[in-house]
């Protein structure tokens, strides 16, 4: 195996064990073998261009050709060209599928679901560091530059899980670090043998280089110092950087309390964990209710809506708070022609049952809760505001039962032109099957309603659908076009598929989650469980308002208006609840259970803000926070630069220094820019040689660098005063033009190559000086502690009584 060879399976080592630090950031692992495999695929492509002796540039263009490629048919093969090339749509659907990711990285708390969004950026991360790793160390042979990826992806996830990239993601980060370097030691002795190491800053000459009892060599050493130094920083700077109480970039939530066994629903985004709840071994109760509703099968509990489809997904769009009103708005759309009933509800919830969202009937008209909540007008949701979330809260709400005829809803008017625009937009990415189905199951229909109740019976009971809430959770274009195919699927499929396709035909409609209305207990109460959670499309009709429909086979129950000969209602007279407040959940949990697994997973234990809807009154950040974040990436950038910073204040102090006029000061002067030009030559490839006189230095430096014209005479006229500096015994009036060592710098970048030009500049071999720097005081620090160590034990034996004595 060649020595590249083993550097480019180090440096896939090496990235994947830092990639180990992401595990604690979300709930699965199902990314990792993705991820590794598209790694190795990039990684041995570079292996095959290098081995056919393919330029840099081509070799790397090579590497991002094929990762783009192969990211392109897993992410988004569907809308590839020839399911492999990335067009326009596939280029389309990757953005969208990236700005999903960012908004569910602000959204959930860790761990947070493995979205699809968020599978794009954990994988499309580790390729991009595992792409700058193979390049810095394999292409460049480089290994020790290499080392700041990865430290910046280890400190992005120490930064982000508040201690959950612990000690074996950071040893297993280190353990791949030290692993590259040595392979990288090891190349460079089986080319070189023993190693010239470059300018020793002890004297010694060219032996100071070469280390001949066998120990390490100076580039090996320099490389592990280099190391301990990138580990160093790694603890330091995610202890810099503020912890997240929350959201994976400071999102809600923060609450420490621990689960009770079971997940919860998010207030986030329900779906997530919608199909964890309905799996559930045991039904959990989450609230319970006494109501003086007449319809009971009816009396969904709603806890938002989910109204902008991305292509990606379904989610909330953001939305202002508000201050709670005594009584509610009038409901959008709803006119006085409609048969309505007012009821009123107690509700309890369970401690246990944390989240910002507040479930209420819809439409609510009032609600009566203590607490800190704000009010959402167009989801006609409550939001827990500084920390507030629904564990143990006790609420009464009045709501109104809207009981419209099918004749109603068959004549109602045309939507407002902005509720159309909003409510039927539907991404470009959604196959034109969903469309034609739409068209082909409505065929017949004389207007909207009769085209959603057409949409409610085909996927209730005419489509041949099966429910199965086992089956893969998603609600992209792929998903649902999977689902149309498949017929199978659980309330998310049926309800995001009723929605888009009566988008498809001119229907306003959006998803809304909460749950069914659960099961009656003997004392008169409503018991709601987890596995009462539940999706259903809304659908508008002006005059009607927001009206819900039930696709979903064997749950919930089919609005009257929407079955065969649907009666009319009178209105009934204003009821009230009953005088006992709701009895307290069957089964309290402990206090240990304060905080659910799943709830806490999605940050809803202790959330402040509605995701998805903006507080304008709000404390917002802290100040203190902002700039603990500003700061901590500020030096997570500037770690790059460092070496390049410091070369361009080396090279300005050289240059600069003009104080002094005595022959001793003009000596220093030339020696610094002779030390200016030498290093120029070693930062574009060209290493210095202590052996040589200024002369032939001088010599080898033209012929290397392929210096002519002036650049060349510089350098030997810079050789002839370093030469009279040294050897004459009246140095004279010498000096080296600060003109002349920048006509050299610009002589060597015009004879080099672009990327040797960037390295020269953004990572300068030189640079290396600084560790040997700190080597050597440590060096002379040891020396002179034990100095002074073997000194205190002398005059201790002095001190100490003779036994021949006495």
């Amino acid at each position: 195996m060649s020595g590249r060879t083993r550097l480019a399976l180090c440096a896939f080592a090496a990235t994947l064990l830092a990639a180990g630090s992401l595990l604690p950031l979300v709930e699965t692992a199902d990314w990792v073998p993705q991820a590794a495999f598209l790694l190795a695929l990039q990684g041995g492509v570079g292996v095959l261009a290098r081995r056919m002796d393919l330029a840099r540039i081509l070799t790397v263009s090579l590497q991002v050709l094929v990762t783009l490629l192969a990211v392109t048919v897993v992410f988004a093969g569907e809308h590839a060209l020839f399911g492999v090339l990335p067009g326009p749509q596939a280029v389309q659907g990757l953005a969208e599928l990236l700005s999903a990711g960012a908004e569910d990285v602000n959204t959930y708390s860790i761990r947070a679901p493995e979205t699809d969004g968020i599978r794009l950026m954990l994988v499309g991360g580790v390729l991009l560091v595992g792409l700058v790793v193979d390049v810095l160390a394999v292409t460049l042979r480089a290994a020790a530059p290499a080392g700041l990826p990865l430290l910046a992806l280890y400190s992005v996830a120490a930064g982000l899980s508040d201690g959950g990239a612990g000690w074996l993601w950071f040893l297993l980060a280190a353990c791949g670090f030290l692993l590259l370097l040595l392979a990288e030691g090891r190349d460079r002795l089986s080319r070189w043998g023993r190693v010239f190491g470059g300018v020793s800053p002890t004297s010694g000459g060219l032996t100071a280089g070469l280390d001949g009892s066998g120990r390490t060599v100076a580039s090996v050493r320099t490389g592990r110092r280099i190391g301990v130094m990138a580990l160093g920083i790694a603890l330091v700077v995610p202890a810099a950087l503020p912890a997240l109480d929350g959201g994976l970039l400071g999102g809600t939530g923060g609450g420490s309390g621990r689960g009770g066994g079971g997940g919860t629903i998010s207030a986030v985004n329900p779906l997530v964990s919608l199909q964890n709840n309905l799996n559930q071994p045991e039904n959990r109760e989450v609230m319970s209710y006494h109501t003086n509703s007449d319809n009971p099968q009816d009396f969904y509990l709603r806890i938002l809506s989910l109204d902008q489809f991305n292509g990606s997904e379904w989610r909330p769009s953001p939305r202002r708070l508000k201050d709670v009103p005594d009584t509610l708005p009038q409901p959008p759309g709803l006119d006085g022609g409609v048969s309505v009933t007012e009821v009123r509800t107690n509700i309890s919830a369970s401690p246990s049952y944390q989240q910002t969202y507040l479930p209420l009937p819809y439409p609510a008209s009032d609600v009566d809760i203590e607490g800190r909540w704000r009010f959402e007008p167009e989801g006609r949701t409550l939001v827990g505001d500084d920390g507030q979330t629904t564990g143990g809260a006790r609420y009464e709400v009045g709501s109104l039962v809207v009981e419209p005829t099918a004749a109603q809803l068959a004549g109602s008017m045309a939507p407002p032109s902005d509720v159309v625009r909003e409510y039927t937009e539907v991404p470009a990415s959604l196959p034109d099957l969903v469309e034609q189905t739409a068209r082909q199951v409505t065929e017949g229909a004389a207007n909207d309603y009769e085209r959603a109740v057409k949409l409610q019976n085909w996927f209730a009971s005419d489509g041949g659908f099966r429910y199965d809430t086992t089956v893969t959770s998603g609600t992209g274009t792929a998903a649902i076009a999977r689902f149309l195919k498949e017929k199978e699927g659980f309330c998310v499929h049926f309800s995001f598929t009723m929605a888009a396709m009566a988008r498809t035909l001119g229907i306003p409609a959006r998803v809304a989650v909460g749950f069914t209305p659960g099961t009656a207990q003997a004392d008169g109460s409503v018991s709601v469980g987890l596995r009462d959670a539940h999706a259903w499309p809304e659908l508008y009709f002006e005059g009607v308002g927001w009206t819900r429909f039930e696709p979903t086979p064997s749950r919930g129950s089919a609005p009257a208006y929407t079955l065969p000969d649907a009666p009319s209602q009178d209105p009934s007279a204003s009821a009230q609840p009953t005088d006992a407040a709701s009895a307290e959940p069957t089964a309290a949990p402990s206090a240990s259970e304060s905080c659910p697994e799943q709830a806490r997973r999605q940050g809803e234990c202790g959330a402040s803000t509605a995701p998805g809807a903006t507080d304008s009154a709000g404390p917002g950040t802290p100040t203190g926070t902002v700039v603990l974040w500003v700061l901590g990436a500020l030096v997570v950038l500037m770690l790059p630069l460092a070496p390049m910073v410091w070369r361009m204040r080396v090279r300005a102090r050289r240059l600069g220094s003009s104080g002094g006029r005595t022959p001793a000061d003009a000596s220093a002067r030339v020696l610094a820019a002779w030390w200016e030009i030498t290093d120029s030559a070693w930062d574009h490839g060209i290493a210095p040689d202590e052996s040589q006189t200024p002369r032939k230095a001088a010599a080898r430096v033209v012929r290397l660098g392929r210096l002519d014209g002036r650049s060349g005479a510089a350098v030997h006229r810079a050789a002839g005063a370093v030469e009279q500096v040294l050897y004459a015994p009246e140095p004279g009036a010498v000096s080296v033009p600060a003109e002349d060592v920048r006509a050299v710098r610009a002589g060597l970048g015009a004879s080099s190559g672009r990327w040797a030009r960037v390295r020269a500049t953004l990572a300068p071999r030189s640079a290396v000086r600084v560790i040997w720097a700190v080597a050597e005081r440590r060096t002379e620090l040891g020396r002179r502690w034990s100095d002074r160590a073997g000194g205190f034990r002398r005059a201790a034996r002095l001190r100490r009584p003779s036994r021949q004595q006495g």
